[in-house]
């Protein structure tokens, strides 16, 4: 695309400008090669022609569409350029008030210098969980993404804060820390995320200071390093320092301050507890007095200096070390202020003795007065000889005590940040983490020391590594779309980082001069311009010999080298260290003492995975001259541990940019906008991003936008893709200028601002012609009217002066209408003839293109199939010859593989040896079964000892219960002598009740004198009061008139007021409610922790280890492969430990691997064999031979391994009876019954297993006489040359011993397996006590450590409030003693009514036995009923009670409650379950036991609550038993006997009201029960829901076509990809789907009407809130979507008969804000108009809509600032809340209004689907 195709009449550019940086001009002539200048229109309408000749000049930029301007991400312009994004910064700062900007990756955040109320926490709420590109930029969608890219890449994250000072950093980094605290707060009790933030304070108290630039400027760098669980809970956090600016603490520049910790102790010397520090104000100590003012506007320092104590005292730190803080920070305030008195011109100083501040300074610090005295002025010199002390002059005493004093801050500042560490490390292990990097950003000053050299040399490595990581993004997204990938050429400043760290580089020279003995600034310098004069980076000044110039990435800054050699030495001399060394207080001491006996910040931190997090200054090793390690190689080190933290984690940038240096809210200065973006890399990013592909759309946005640009043929097709292709090929000829993407399309900078001309030229031709088009019609119209005005005139006229040419002129207008009318007629005919024609010629053409096209696939497609089935033919040919071949030579092979086997075998049959081998095999296993049958017997005798041992043990264990039995008894006699002491108590109590009704007498005759005398005076008043009254009637009959309607509104606003006032109260209450019930589940669930904890572990049998039992005993496999048996025997010690693998596994190992010996024997010997077969065939005679010296050398080589196996037999046996005494041994001393029966269990296997060898023992013997037998036989028949057939028998005799041995061997591993599960139970078992006695050590230490604690804190408070506070710690532990005791008094009542209630049942057991025996007629059993006689009697009188006897209660609950589902009563009456409830109540009130009554409904509250907490997320159970609850609360005032709850009764209803008692306090339970219950419902149906609205309600096209597709950028929004996105019909169904659960459950309609008003609030305030958050969705055509979905929830509310319940009100700030878009916003008739309609919306919010409010097209105009500040100065009036988002979270207070049934007890039917039979009808 050519420059004169861009530069063209009306285009707007960028021409450079010295005061606005840039200015924007309309070019006004187009421009053409080769001219010298263009000729542009500047904003004010003047002139102004732009020079292009001039060498370096260039055509200017072009600036980009007004729809572009506003972008959340600056990489969405078109051009990508500075003025684009200085422009666009400026536009959403200025006009629309936004502070945060997205460029690429990086968060541009511009400080505003104003209190913004957007970090509420409704705010992070509606960020947490969202994408990046879903919201509006804001710090807290930095720290989501980088939360959520640690949860789901599991990758430790990073976010870098930077930015010159008072540009916010600082507080952006709070604001990370605070969402990461709110979002990810820790799981436990710690409350680690409060600590966190509490570091805040402390940090700004002795790292921040007032500046010229900022109020609260951070001194130094951190990286604080949040660490998380595998939940990601914030688990700890450690802190990182880099370069603290130790030379404020001397010094202080005009109209700055010293750390603010000095101004706050200052500030609160007047307290008592510092008046030991003899500080006065600020202004009277030289540290903080050399800046002029000490204050600041606004900020008051002593409030601050408690937040600083509390946040010491939240983290941990002892009041003992904050007071010596607080010494140490008043002891440097007072060496600054010493009086050094110079001698002999300077030469020689001195300090009084009686310095006030020396003393003070020698006592603060437990220092000796004498020898600091001495010391501050004299130095010792030490040489080969001997050492000298020497006086220092003037000026070095004041640099050594500036030295000293900035060194004491140094290492307090240190030892306060590892205290900090260690306050906020935790022992969990640490899965991931979260840095924030706050750090200074490139600074550049008249006067540019070292401090700033650090600084920018800092920033050069921090801005390489944004270089890379932008760079490695732009490749991915690249690759990822297979897009060719060209370098891009971008800005390396690594030479310049070898300039400054490299060898001989700036760091090594300084390092080398400091070590010189007479080293100075002006010879380094000197160096620096020898040694780096020829490098690219570095120049030396003009004017100056001892400065220099490093040309950095962002500006070019000179440096001062004076003082640069001693703020790298840092020099602080020895003596006065050792001085420090020796203070009397420990914390002083410690201080200074040596690196390695320090505690570094890394020992807190040492088990922390990864990266070990330390503090970036170490501590200072005592100086002799200077320290071994400079300042910069200090530095230089921890910034190199810094980038490697970096380069291990996913950076996230954040870049503050400050908008002008005198601090004014929402003042921008364009040329300090520049500079900061130049200097943070913004502009680096947009280059990189500009040399690129920029621009980047998805084809189906794509194809959305420019559709209008595409012509009618390429609509038609399917395919998007090619479409777009088409497209841009046919609009850009220069395929260099985009790039087709596997799912995007990319473009050069500046073609969619092409694109968007085309597309504008394309709308503006439509809109000329529509226009020309109406002008037309609209003129025609005009023409037409006048035309018959003025005929009308003429006939009128022509009629009156000549009557006689009437008939004439009729005819003549006859005829021409005739004419007319027929020439209408005949074109007409003739345009229906043409068309018709060309009609019948396009349906023939297009017929035969059709038919055409269709004969051709046809015949294609008939081509394809006769080559399917011809290629196909020729396939089987081939592959049945193939397979012919194949079985022709299998069969050949088969044959000879089969003629050469039956010779095999016929040898074989004819082979003697063969026989005996097998005998000699089968005998040696027999003999062997033999053995083992005999070590079975043994063993047997064993394990019947043992068990005879086991029972004495048993026995021994009743013996012992007993004695417990008897013990308990004595307890209750204990339990008698207290009820003695409580009726003695109670007769005390009955004295004062007496004492009390004798001064009430007293009271009373007092009261009847009072109240005679004031009967008197009342009859008096009530004379003045009659008189009153006449000349209140007077007066009321004469204001009569003018008073009723003032009287009517005040009463209405009294009413309102009052209504207002009981609906706090009710919110409140239920509040209260609500609280009580979450304290109520965290007591349980600590409850069933406790009885967890506290229950004794059995011999229980796991049932991992019984499958895995089960699974091995099914196994008869024996032989298995050796890699198996090891894999197993590794999972075995896994699961149960080495040392009990290594025991159980010994006896299986071993005969494993007997067995794979015997088979590899067995193959050797066939091996043999065969060999000796084919020697046979040459030579029969040593075929003999043969045979029998191997018949010698197998029988002794089998009575070999027979000795083996008898010795290996021995050992298993002696292994195997020291496991069973192990295991009885232990059985006796565990008194569990699982133990004993599991022992039993496994004696019992043990006596079958030994009487099945018995059994094979004697078929073994059988076959043992057989085998001999057939030996014999050979033995006779050696010589015999054949054998007959008959002889081969004994194989399956073989295969019958191998099953043998098969089943023995399953025997021994069951056995095993036993053995094996117990032993793991009983480690278990140990393991378990052994984790509960460490749990109660941890605890018993925990408590010590309080105890201490107190102990410490006592000993600081004065001897009376030691008194009281030793009263209160032993009344509390003497209280909780007490309720220790109360609960196991409790406990065991409870145990004794239980054992109560089983004897009775027993007892009750033993009568009804004794009576069925006997047959006399006794007192019917509960469960067993004469149904016959008693179901007639009881329909017949049926009074509408159920009976129950006391043990069924808990059936009852269960069958009703607790197992009960809806869908079994949902074809019952509704609510039957609280009817049942009832009536059982009711017969528990008719026999008048209040016993009962009490355990029911307790009983029934909680189940229910164990239902609802089983249950927690299931809605159609919820609303069940919000329905029971309600209606056996309605039914309980119903028939309480209350008049006012019974006007709607029946008789017979009235018969069934309650007698005995009133259940008032129960009506109130159950009230908060349904409270619970409602909240429980309505945070199920919100948690269903909340997903949904946002996409239903704003991202849902209901109007098809109206949504306009906008260019993005980087950050791509959620919403386009459809995949979680829900349509407002889904919604609406899920609304149905719960008002007919709630409506088939019999739901009260008052209660339904508050869920869905409730439901309707939520959806409103989401829906809202995003809005409020989103500047993609703030547009006409969303208002127009929103409207539209909002009326369909508004019918669905009317057609479920819900107008009422107020759930359309809560949509109305919604429907107003979708108004809000829809309306015209230009005039100030607008103005009024929108304030008049938005009542429900705050200010606060129509203004941020009206800020985000987005045109979606270029012939929509914006609304302009003026426009918003005339909304504002209208809405000044209203008292609106500060507050912008809607709190979702906010419950309505919810009624439960009385609701009568109709239905009458005595005619409710119990299904029997319910299973209460037990019930009686009464």
């Amino acid at each position: 695309m050519s420059a004169a195709q861009l530069y063209t009449k009306y285009t707007r550019v960028w021409i450079p400008d010295p005061d606005e940086v840039w200015r924007s001009a309309e070019i006004i002539k187009d421009y053409k090669e080769g001219d010298k200048s263009l000729q542009l229109k500047l904003e004010d309408e003047t002139l102004y022609e732009y020079p292009i000749d001039l060498p370096g000049s260039e055509l200017p930029f072009l600036r980009n569409p007004d729809i572009l301007v506003g972008q959340n991400d600056l990489t969405a312009l078109s051009y990508l350029h500075e003025p684009a994004v200085l422009h666009n910064l400026k536009v959403r700062f200025l006009e629309s008030n936004h502070i945060y900007t997205y460029c690429g990756i990086v968060l541009v955040a511009i400080n505003p210098y104003e209190q913004l109320p957007i970090y509420e926490q409704d705010v992070i709420y509606a960020y947490s969980g969202q994408n990046m590109g879903d919201m509006d930029p804001h710090i807290f969608a930095v720290a989501e993404e980088a939360y959520k890219q640690m949860a789901r890449d599991e990758k430790n994250q990073s976010i870098i804060v930077s930015g010159e000072s008072g540009a916010g950093k600082t507080v952006s980094a709070k604001y990370a820390m605070r969402f990461f605290a709110t979002v990810g707060g820790s799981a436990s009790e710690t409350n680690i995320e409060t600590k966190v933030l509490a570091s805040s304070p402390i940090m700004e108290a002795i790292g921040n200071a007032k500046t010229t630039r900022n109020d609260n400027s951070s001194r130094f760098g951190k990286y604080i390093q949040i660490g998380f669980d595998k939940r990601y809970h914030i688990i700890g956090a450690n802190m990182r320092t880099y370069l603290l600016e130790k030379s404020r603490v001397v010094f202080q520049a005009e109209d700055e301050r010293n750390y603010h910790i000095f101004y706050q102790l200052c500030a609160s010397s007047s307290l008592p507890e510092f008046k030991d520090l003899g500080l006065t104000c600020a202004e009277d100590f030289f540290y903080t007095s050399q800046g002029g003012d000490t204050s600041i506007d606004g900020v008051d320092d002593a409030d601050d200096f408690e937040k600083t104590r509390h946040a010491f005292t939240l983290l941990g730190v002892k009041e003992s070390h904050q007071m010596t803080i607080f010494r140490i920070i008043a002891a440097i305030l007072h060496l600054g202020n010493l009086k050094i008195q110079g001698e002999r011109d300077g030469e020689v100083c001195s300090i009084s003795s009686e310095d006030e501040h020396l003393s003070s300074f020698c006592s603060l610090l437990g220092v000796e007065h004498s020898q600091m005295q001495h010391w501050l002025c004299h130095r010792k010199l030490v040489t080969t000889a001997e050492t000298y002390v020497k006086s220092m002059s003037l000026h070095q005493v004041v640099n050594a005590r500036n030295a000293l004093a900035k060194h004491i801050y140094a290492q307090l500042f240190n030892w306060i940040v590892q205290h900090v560490n260690k306050a906020l490390h935790t022992t969990v292990k640490q899965h991931s983490f979260i840095g924030v990097l706050d750090i200074y950003g490139f600074e550049t000053f008249e006067v540019n020391s070292f401090e700033q050299f650090c600084i920018n040399y800092a920033n050069e490595k921090l801005q390489q590594q944004f270089n890379s990581h932008v760079f490695k993004l732009e490749q991915e997204e690249y690759m990822k779309e297979g897009i060719p990938w060209t370098l891009i050429d971008f800005y390396d400043n690594q030479p310049c980082i070898d300039l400054i760290e490299a060898k001989l580089g700036i760091l090594d020279l300084l390092d080398e001069e400091c070590k010189v003995p007479k080293g100075t600034d002006q010879n380094w310098a000197q160096k620096l311009y020898d040694r780096h004069a020829a490098s690219q980076h570095f120049q030396k000044p003009r004017m100056s010999n001892t400065s220099f110039i490093v040309l950095h990435f962002a500006d070019k800054v000179e440096y001062q080298s004076e003082g640069f050699l001693e703020k790298n030495r840092d020099t602080v001399y020895e003596e006065q260290i050792n001085i420090l060394k020796a203070s009397q207080y420990q914390m002083v001491a410690d201080l200074f003492q040596e690196e390695k006996d320090a505690v570094p910040a890394t020992a807190v931190a040492k088990r922390t995975p990864r990266i070990n997090v330390r503090s970036a200054k170490p501590a200072f090793k005592a100086a002799n001259k200077e320290h071994r390690k400079t300042v910069g190689h200090q530095f230089r080190n921890s910034l190199q541990l810094l980038m490697e933290t970096l380069n291990a984690t996913t950076p996230h940038y954040v870049r503050c940019i400050k908008p002008n240096d005198e601090k004014l809210p929402f003042k921008f200065d364009p040329k300090r906008a520049v500079q900061q973006l130049r200097a943070c890399g913004v502009l680096e990013t947009i280059r990189i991003s500009a040399a690129g592909f920029p621009s980047r759309w998805s084809y189906p946005d794509f194809f959305n936008r420019y559709r209008v640009l595409m012509n009618k043929r390429d609509l038609s097709k399917n395919d998007k893709k090619q479409i777009c292709q088409t497209l841009l090929e046919d609009l850009i000829k220069d395929p260099d200028k985009f790039q087709f993407g596997r799912t995007k399309i990319f473009f050069r900078a500046g073609q969619v601002a092409y694109l968007e001309k085309l597309r504008a030229d394309k709308f503006r031709a439509a809109t000329i012609m529509i226009q020309k088009t109406v002008r037309g019609w609209l003129q025609r119209a005009r023409y037409q009217r006048l035309r018959r005005a003025t005929l009308a005139l003429q006939r009128y006229a022509r009629g009156h002066l000549a009557r006689r040419l009437f008939q004439h002129l009729r005819r003549t207008r006859a005829a021409i209408i005739l004419q007319k009318q027929y020439r209408m007629l005949r074109m007409r005919r003739a345009f229906l003839r043409v068309c018709s024609a060309t009609l019948t010629i396009q349906a023939f053409a297009r017929g035969m293109f059709v038919r055409r096209i269709y004969h051709q696939m046809l015949m294609e497609h008939k081509a394809t199939i006769l080559q399917k089935y011809a290629r196909g033919w020729l396939a089987r040919v081939r592959f049945r010859r193939a397979q012919a071949a194949a079985v022709v030579l299998q069969c050949h092979w088969r044959r000879l593989r089969a003629r050469r086997q039956l010779q095999a075998l016929r040898i074989e049959a004819r082979s003697a040896q063969h026989l005996k081998k097998l005998n000699i095999g089968m005998e040696n296993k027999v003999v062997q079964l033999q053995r083992k049958v005999d070590e079975q017997n043994k063993e047997n005798k064993l394990l019947s000892e043992q068990l005879s041992m086991l029972t004495s043990a048993h026995s021994s264990e009743v013996e012992k219960l007993k004695k417990e039995l008897q013990q308990y008894q004595q307890t209750q006699q204990g339990d008698g002598k207290q009820l003695l002491s409580l009726q003695e108590e109670t007769e005390r109590l009955r004295m004062e009740l007496e004492r009390a009704h004798g001064e009430r007498e007293v009271l009373e005759d007092s009261h009847g004198k009072e109240r005679d005398l004031l009967r008197k005076r009342i009859c008096d008043l009530e004379e003045e009061n009659a008189l009153l009254k006449q000349e209140k009637e007077e007066l009321n009959s004469r204001i009569l008139c003018q008073s009723e309607d003032e009287f009517a509104r005040n009463t209405v606003e009294e009413n309102m007021q009052m209504k207002k006032e009981l609906e706090e109260e009710r919110s409140r209450y239920q509040n209260l409610v609500k609280e009580y019930a979450s304290l109520e589940q965290r007591y349980d669930n600590l409850r069933d922790e406790m009885t967890i904890f506290k229950q004794t572990p059995g011999h229980r049998r796991n049932p991992s280890n019984q499958s895995s039992l089960e699974s091995d005993s099914n196994n008869p496999s024996i032989c298995t492969s050796e890699i198996g048996d090891t894999e197993d025997v590794i999972q075995q010690v896994e699961e149960i430990g080495m040392e009990k693998a290594a025991m159980d596994m010994t006896l299986f190992l071993k005969l494993q691997k007997r067995v794979r010996e015997l088979e590899l024997e067995r193959k050797k010997l066939q091996a043999q064999l065969e060999k000796k077969e084919q020697e046979s065939k040459k030579s029969q005679v040593n075929e003999i031979k043969t045979e029998v010296t191997s018949e010698h050398e197998d029988f002794a080589y089998n009575s070999l391994k027979r000795q083996e196996l008898e010795s290996e037999n021995k050992k298993l046996k002696n292994e195997l009876n020291e496991l069973r005494k192990a295991i009885a041994d232990h059985a006796t001393q565990n008194n569990s019954n699982d133990v004993q029966d599991g022992y039993n269990l496994l004696l019992n296997q043990l006596k079958s297993a030994n009487e099945e060898l018995e059994v094979r023992k004697e078929e073994v013997l059988i076959l043992r006489s057989q085998i001999m037998k057939a030996a014999q036989q050979k033995e006779t028949g050696k010589n015999m040359e054949s054998i007959s057939p008959n002889a081969s028998w004994p194989n399956s005799d073989r295969h019958v011993d191998q099953e043998d041995a098969i089943e023995a061997y399953q025997g021994m591993c069951e056995t095993n397996r036993l053995l094996e599960a117990q032993l793991q139970d009983q480690r278990r078992e140990h393991e378990e006590e052994m984790e509960a006695l460490k749990n109660q050590v941890d605890l018993m230490q925990e408590e010590l450590e309080k105890q201490q604690q107190a102990f410490l804190q006592t000993l600081q408070l004065s001897p009376e409030v030691q008194v009281e506070f030793g009263l209160q710690q032993e009344i509390t532990r003497l209280t909780n003693e007490n309720l220790d005791l109360k609960e196991l008094l409790e406990k065991l009542e409870k145990n004794e009514k239980k054992l109560k209630k089983q004897l009775k049942i027993y007892m009750k057991k033993v009568q009804d036995f004794e009576a069925s025996q006997t047959m006399v007629p006794v007192e019917r059993r509960p469960h067993e009923r004469n149904m016959q006689v008693a179901v007639q009697r009881k329909e017949k009188d049926f009074q509408g009670m159920l009976e129950y006897y006391k043990e069924d209660e808990p059936l009852l609950i269960r069958n009703l409650i607790t197992d009960l589902k809806p869908q079994a009563v949902s074809a019952t009456v509704p609510c039957l379950p609280a009817y049942i409830l009832y009536m059982c109540i009711r017969h528990a009130d008719y026999i008048n036991d209040d016993q009962k009554v009490h355990s029911l409904l307790t009983s029934t509250i909680n189940g229910v609550k164990k239902v609802l907490k089983k249950h927690q997320d299931d809605f159609e159970m919820t609303s069940f038993w919000l329905a029971n609850t309600c209606r056996l609360l309605h039914c309980l005032k119903q028939y309480s006997g209350e008049e006012g709850f019974m006007t709607q009764n029946t008789a017979k209803q009235n018969e069934h009201c309650l007698k005995n008692f009133d259940l008032t306090e129960y009506r109130q339970v159950l009230g908060h029960l349904s409270i619970q219950i409602y909240q429980q419902l309505i945070n199920i149906a919100e948690g269903i829901l909340q997903p949904m609205i946002v996409s239903a309600v704003l991202e849902n096209e209901s109007i098809q076509g109206l949504s306009i597709v906008k260019p993005v950028g980087y950050r791509k929004y959620s919403s386009n990809a459809g995949d979680s996105s829900y349509s407002l019909d889904e919604m609406i169904r899920q609304l149905n789907t719960f008002h007919s659960i709630m409506c088939d459950q019999g739901l009260d309609p008052e209660i339904i009407q508050q869920v869905f008003k409730q439901l309707f609030y939520m959806i409103n305030a989401i829906a809202l809130n995003n809005l409020l958050l989103r500047k993609d969705v703030c547009s006409w055509s969303t208002g127009m979507q929103l409207r539209f979905n909002i009326s369909q929830l508004e019918e669905w509310l009317h057609g479920k008969n819900l107008q009422q319940s107020g759930a359309a009100q809560t949509l109305e700030p919604l429907i107003q804000a979708a108004q809000l878009l829809q309306l015209k916003k230009k005039t100030s008739e607008d103005a009024e108009a929108i304030c008049s309609l938005c009542t429900s919306l705050t200010t606060q919010q129509i203004v941020k809509i009206l800020n985000l409010y987005t045109p979606v097209n270029e012939f929509e105009e914006r609304v302009t600032v003026a426009f918003i500040r005339n909304i504002q100065k209208q809405l000044q009036e209203r008292n609106d809340p500060p507050q912008l988002l809607l709190d979702f979270k906010h419950m309505f207070p919810v009624l439960f209004p009385f609701n009568p049934s109709a239905i009458t007890m005595d005619s409710i039917h119990l299904p029997a689907s319910l299973n209460l039979d037990f019930l009686n009808k009464v």
